[in-house]
């Protein structure tokens, strides 16, 4: 096939109804994604306050909460025996009882616990969520469908950011946060009849090995991209993590920002950068995977150092804007990669070594 009669293969693609809902289903999970990553780091200085920690235990705090982000790889694994539609529906209903119930905790001890299930379950969702967009979109429209997600999971933590503000003046302070959690819920009643099996994984289930293990992946061809995705996870974990885990703390105690205008420099910030997101997928087909790959993670390497380098409300929030631009788009680029390149039955797999294992260590 030449490139023209490919590129007129791209246009002529469409996107069913069906494929409508399944990308409005998928946002509306990764938006959650956003909400709780962001929950946790916006209400920080509340938790500390209230179950007494000092910063340095408040860190170790959100290092083991983050620990859940590893756990998640036996349900990536799962997701290639089980299918994926089971383990989604499982993600989001495990992820809203245990957000429910941080809201609920009445010692550091059981918050720890709840919130370390609800980061397993989030990111079991939404890394399901993206394995989905890949198989049920043609690959024309694939990076566009994995924007909108990517998008969606950004628009969460603009909401997050916007809400925060207002319900730490509520009587339920930072408990109240956790309670929108519950809004999931609906979401699995709206989509549980109507949702389908991805048609890819249907395809290739009778070649199921249940009795495949962990290791085994390493045993195939596709060891040295395992190997490559595995580094660029965990060095761009590496950069993005700490930078937006305490740019709050960072905006408070050195550049003496208000709770409100570190709200409002969140919230301008995201919603900024919401467009470029989702135009991130057309970006990366025009300048193609690895130029575009190039360009995004040098934005992000450049704002990640000015957002803690600028003084000054407007400087800092025009940093922001690239930094949280940067850490959106750089997922969308190893989400892209990561599920191109391996196939349908190895694909949670790749996820659990790449993400889960080898790159949350740098998370």
């Amino acid at each position: 096939m030449t490139d023209t009669n490919f590129l007129t293969k791209r246009r002529n693609s469409k996107i069913s109804s069906y494929q409508l809902k399944l990308i409005l289903f998928l946002s509306v999970a990764t938006f959650f994604d956003g909400y709780d990553f962001f929950a946790i780091l916006q209400l920080l200085p509340n938790i500390r306050e209230e179950f007494g920690l000092t910063k340095g235990q408040g860190g170790l705090m959100i290092s083991f909460i983050n620990l859940g982000t590893v756990a998640a790889l036996f349900l990536l694994r799962a997701m290639d025996r089980k299918g994926r539609q089971k383990l989604l529906f499982f993600t989001i209903l495990g992820y809203t009882l245990a957000t429910l119930a941080s809201g609920l905790a009445p010692e550091i001890i059981s918050f720890v616990i709840f919130q370390f299930i609800a980061r397993f379950m989030i990111i079991g969702e939404s890394t399901i969520a993206m394995v989905y967009a890949v198989e049920e979109f043609p690959i024309d429209r694939r990076s566009f469908a994995l924007s909108i997600i990517q998008g969606s999971l950004s628009l969460g933590m603009i909401f997050c950011a916007a809400i925060v503000p207002v319900l730490l003046k509520t009587d339920f302070g930072w408990r109240g946060v956790y309670f929108v959690g519950v809004m999931p819920l609906l979401l699995i009643a709206f989509a549980r009849r109507s949702l389908k099996e991805s048609k890819r994984f249907s395809n290739e289930e009778q070649n199921i090995d249940p009795k495949q293990s962990l290791m085994h992946i390493w045993k195939t061809p596709y060891r040295k991209r395992l190997i490559i995705m595995s580094v660029l996870w965990f060095c761009t974990y590496l950069c993005t993590q700490p930078a937006v885990a305490f740019w709050k703390e960072f905006a408070i105690a050195e550049r003496s920002f208000s709770e409100v205008e570190v709200g409002m420099a969140i919230s301008l910030a995201s919603l900024i950068s919401i467009p470029f997101v989702i135009l991130t997928g057309r970006f990366i087909e025009w300048a193609g995977r690895r130029k575009g790959a190039a360009i995004i993670f040098a934005i992000e390497i450049v704002t990640v150092f000015l957002n803690y380098y600028l003084h000054g409300f407007w400087p800092l929030t025009f940093a922001l804007i690239g930094g949280i631009f940067g850490a959106s788009a750089v997922f969308i680029v190893l989400n892209t990669y990561t599920t191109e390149l391996f196939p349908t039955l190895y694909r949670g797999h790749a996820f659990a070594w790449s993400n889960n294992i080898i790159g949350r260590i740098g998370f």
